[in-house]
């Protein structure tokens, strides 16, 4: 047994600013990488079809509010439709422009499409420091040419600082330090008419089984309508030789 260290109260308090040091470096040095502004599915957004987003702003300002958020859609990647939600103590402002090659949605041609959705907060309102907020907005038709979706954001606080969120990130490179916001598109999974493709693929299963069901009920209706003709058959010759017994005890009994 080695005999127990002893630390003195100096000891003991370099140790603790020592970690206190440590923990500090460590939450400045993760909180910037997740304060960015960022884009979020409702479940899956799958090209070609629709989905509900969330951009997600969070407040890194310790003396001032969020006031506006500002969210550019694609120009290379026009939406035929962007709804966003009220949010309570924002206003919303949708901003459209002129395509130069129209979109089709539902058979209708669509010749103007959004092209900025700002939000600003009421008088005296926004995100306080500590906080985020999420702007929940609808798109449709996602593309089916790419396999993601770059949203450039700007971010503006109450004492006029703004910050614009508009690096788009490159694969195998560092995170830039304004990372726009990137929604990623996941592979098609629904058919022509929106319906699952696992639906799809059931439909014909469940329709052989009625079919698989329908042939038991005939066969069953034939073996029934068998045993009643071979039911009946029997009945009759009984009949028929209890008739022919009857008419020869009638023949006797007149001649005697």
């Amino acid at each position: 047994m080695f005999p127990a260290k002893k630390f003195s109260g100096s000891n003991i308090a370099r140790v603790t600013v020592a970690g206190g040091v440590a923990a500090s470096a460590v939450l400045l040095l993760a909180g910037p990488a997740s304060a960015h502004v960022s884009v979020q599915p409702l479940g899956v957004a799958a090209k070609g079809g629709s989905a509900i987003v969330n951009f997600k702003v969070p407040n890194e300002r310790d003396d001032a509010n969020t006031t506006q958020l500002e969210v550019n859609i694609p120009a290379d990647h026009p939406l035929a439709s962007v709804m966003p939600e009220p949010v309570p103590g924002w206003k919303i402002v949708v901003t459209k422009a002129k395509l130069a090659k129209p979109l089709e949605l539902h058979g209708n041609q669509i010749t103007e499409a959004v092209s900025k959705v700002t939000w600003t907060a009421t008088a005296g309102g926004g995100t306080p420091s500590g906080q985020f907020q999420l702007f929940p907005v609808s798109l449709s038709q996602l593309p089916e040419d790419t396999d993601q979706l770059v949203f450039k954001a700007i971010q503006t606080y109450s004492n006029k600082d703004v910050v614009r969120w508009i690096e788009e990130p490159k694969e195998g490179a560092a995170e830039p330090e304004n990372p726009a916001p990137v929604l990623q598109l996941t592979a098609a999974t629904e058919d022509e008419h929106g319906a699952p493709a696992s639906n799809a693929t059931a439909k014909p299963a469940a329709e052989g089984s009625e079919a698989h069901d329908t042939s038991k009920t005939e066969t069953a209706s034939g073996d029934t309508s068998d045993s009643t003709a071979r039911v009946l058959g029997i009945v009759g010759i009984v009949v028929g030789v209890a008739g022919v017994a009857f008419g020869v005890l009638a023949g006797r009994r007149r001649t005697a």
